[in-house]
Parts: structure tokens; C-alpha cells; sequence
């Protein structure tokens, strides 16, 4: 599907739970390798458990994800995008979201993965209309902006081999002298990309816990 926002038109996925609306949504934040089936997989998966799930790919003013010859072509093409843009994109599906009428405007959550975890973080701490967050193996924003986050945070990371999550107690120590509400947890013996089921460093153990965690986080802070 396509929406209109932050001055484009937009490419997206839409998933929506059956049943009697509005319900909670989620915005689901792909990797740095563009919108790949998994995502809405990961929209699908939301509906499942009743909310509306939106997948937005951040190539669209690029075509789309399905336009590049490779999956490296889509990343280079990603790491051209100034990241403000991003971010607004980002920003234009949680409006569009809550512009529906099967949603409940005031419980709009996001989820990303990897550069979608990133911009994850971004938005916690930059979009006042976000409700609750879930960044997965994302780096962290800013620390001079965590004094704006008024939103729950649950940062998901890979135990091994994990560059990112080396950021993680400056980011937690900021977290906590601001007094912000926040929970990290690791996955031992996973590495980066964990969560991906059609990846190579899918790891099912970690991937089933990361989904209890995501849709206990999103049933305190959304669903209720």
C-alpha cells in the first residue's frame, strides 16, 4: 500500500487484527537492508496478537526496496538517506496510524531492527505522539536528547559479537540519572540479527524470548 506523508508518497505494509476496533498499532522499522519479507511477516505476526501493523519501507522515495538488484544495493542506498529524512518518514507512518479510525490514536507503538532499531531510539526520544518503544540491537540516540524520552523503553541486544550493545551502559546511565522508564534485555549466546527468521544468524531460542518479551511490553504499555 501507499500512504502520503512528510512530503512523499510512501510505501508501506499494513496488517490488521480481526475483531471489533480501534486497537493499539505498532510501526515496524526494517534493517539497513530495506523492506525484505520478513517485516511484514513481523506486521503479520502483530495482527495476530491484535494490533494494527504497519511496515513502512524507507526506500520509497527510492522506488522501494524491490527496486535494487541486491540486497548490498539497497544498504548503499539506505546509508545515502540523510537520517532526518528517515525520521520523518518514520514519523509519517505513526501519523498515518493514528489517522485511522480501527486505531486508538493514543496507543501507538514502534518496534525496529538493526538501522531500524536506530531509528527506533530516535523516535523515543524526538516523536511525543510515540506511546512505547521496542529498538532491537539498536544504536544509541543522542544521550544530550534522553532528557526529552517521556515514553517506556524495552532495548532488545545480542549477547555475542555485538558492537552495538558496547554502547549500552552510557546509554543506560543516562537513562537512569534522567529517571526514565527503560529495561535492557541481552540474549545470551545470539548474535546481532537474531530475531530475523530468514537470516543466517537467526537464533530461535533468543527469537521466541525476544516475542514474549515484545508482546508483554506492548500488552502493558499499549493493549491496556
Amino acid at each position: 500500500m501507499d500512504f502520503q506523508g512528510n512530503g512523499a508518497s510512501l510505501k508501506g505494509y499494513l496488517a490488521r487484527p480481526t475483531g471489533p476496533g480501534p486497537r493499539p498499532a505498532v510501526l515496524v522499522i526494517h534493517e539497513n537492508r530495506g523492506m525484505l519479507p520478513h517485516f511484514p511477516d513481523v506486521a503479520r505476526r502483530l495482527a495476530v496478537e491484535g494490533y494494527a501493523a504497519l511496515a513502512v519501507d524507507m526506500l520509497s522515495r527510492e522506488g522501494g526496496t524491490g527496486t535494487f538488484a541486491s540486497t548490498d544495493d539497497a544498504r548503499d542506498a539506505l546509508r545515502k538517506i540523510e537520517r532526518d529524512q528517515i525520521v520523518g518518514d518514520a514519523d509519517a507512518g505513526v501519523a498515518y496510524l493514528q489517522a485511522q479510525d480501527f486505531v486508538r490514536r493514543e496507543r501507538v507503538g514502534v518496534m525496529g531492527f538493526c538501522f531500524g532499531g536506530s531509528i527506533t531510539w530516535l523516535l523515543a526520544v524526538r516523536n511525543p505522539e510515540v506511546k512505547a518503544a521496542m529498538p532491537f540491537y539498536g544504536s544509541a540516540p543522542p544521550l544530550d536528547e534522553i532528557p526529552n524520552m517521556s515514553i517506556p523503553v524495552l532495548g532488545i541486544y545480542a549477547g555475542e559479537g555485538q558492537r552495538i550493545g558496547a554502547g549500552v551502559p552510557d546509554l543506560e546511565a543516562a537513562l537512569k540519572v534522567n529517571n526514565k522508564t527503560y529495561r535492557f534485555q541481552t540474549f545470551a549466546g545470539a548474535n546481532h540479527a537474531f530475531f530475523n527468521d530468514t537470516g543466517r544468524r537467526y537464533h530461535p531460542e533468543a527469537a521466541g524470548g525476544a516475542w514474549r518479551e515484545t508482546l508483554a511490553w506492548f500488552e502493558t504499555h499499549l493493549m491496556s
